[in-house]
């Protein structure tokens, strides 16, 4: 099986093993040739209370235009966190434009949980995003992240199995072709819903949550998810693996002390396939 070449668009901590930090080591040990381009450069996660970060805007502006140059191109191209609009400007040009000569466009669309934004997100950032997952063959947000790019309201109490539908064809209409829906609640169960635009298939996929947050387990999914589409895997199957796959992680590491800097990656690969 071909190898593909894969662009990681995200932020880098120096300290936390999320974001950039986290995909990197998955999608290398498939096999996977991996590049970056890092949108902030942050010491740690911010729960730990202090933080420095740099936004490298001024890097992707200048850096673009010389791999265009270059004729560097991609199989992939997975997007995450964006520090500015202007990020999310100028990459999804570059994925418009890399998606034309046929590369997969994968928008992990970064924004917020539990029913909030992220401190600092505003809602010109969440206009942004929104034209980051008009170009993505495959948008993967969360619940909260998938009713602000939809401007649905928020239910606690989670939706039934049409309304996710609804949320779902509500993404879509957004321009993307396939979406997963994670972290949500269906029929009173802990769900992921998705929709499948090869075959038109919508389906949800139920997981039992364990107690305590890990940072970076979002990461975590959206690399192994990757890895197993590049590998030819289908969308339901990918999602169930990466699904059980990230559930037996945050079991190994339920009882660490520290769980704000995430899970150290590197000891588990194994556990991948």
């Amino acid at each position: 099986m071909s190898k593909k070449q894969i662009l990681l668009v995200n932020d880098m901590a120096g300290h936390s093993k999320v974001g950039m930090g986290a995909m990197l080591p998955i999608l290398s040990y498939f096999g996977h040739p991996t590049f970056n381009l890092p949108t902030a450069l942050v010491s740690n996660t911010f729960d730990y209370g202090k933080f420095n970060a740099l936004d490298t805007t001024a890097y992707i502006r200048g850096t673009l235009p010389v791999w265009k140059e270059l004729g560097f191109g991609y199989d992939a191209i997975c997007t995450g966190y964006m520090y500015s609009e202007e990020q999310a400007k100028l990459l999804s040009d570059y994925c418009r434009e890399q998606a034309d000569n046929g590369t997969v466009i994968f928008v992990d669309p970064v924004m917020g949980d539990g029913g909030r934004l992220y401190n600092g997100i505003t809602t010109d950032q969440v206009e942004a995003m929104r034209e980051m997952v008009s170009v993505a063959d495959l948008t993967f947000p969360n619940y909260t992240e998938a009713v602000f790019l939809a401007d649905m309201p928020y239910q606690a109490e989670g939706m039934t199995w049409e309304e996710a539908c609804g949320l779902l064809d509500a993404i879509r209409k957004i321009g993307c072709k396939s979406v997963l829906i994670t972290s949500c609640c269906i029929d009173g169960r802990n769900s992921v819903a998705g929709y499948n635009h090869y075959n038109g298939e919508y389906f949800h996929l139920e997981y039992e949550e364990i107690p305590g947050l890990f940072h970076g387990t979002g990461d975590l999914f959206a690399a192994i998810l990757i890895g197993h589409l590049l590998n030819g895997d289908s969308l339901k199957a990918s999602t169930r693996t990466a699904m059980d796959t990230v559930y037996k992680l945050i079991d190994l590491n339920k009882d660490l002390p520290d769980k704000n800097r995430g899970i150290l990656i590197e000891r588990f690969l194994h556990l991948l396939f």
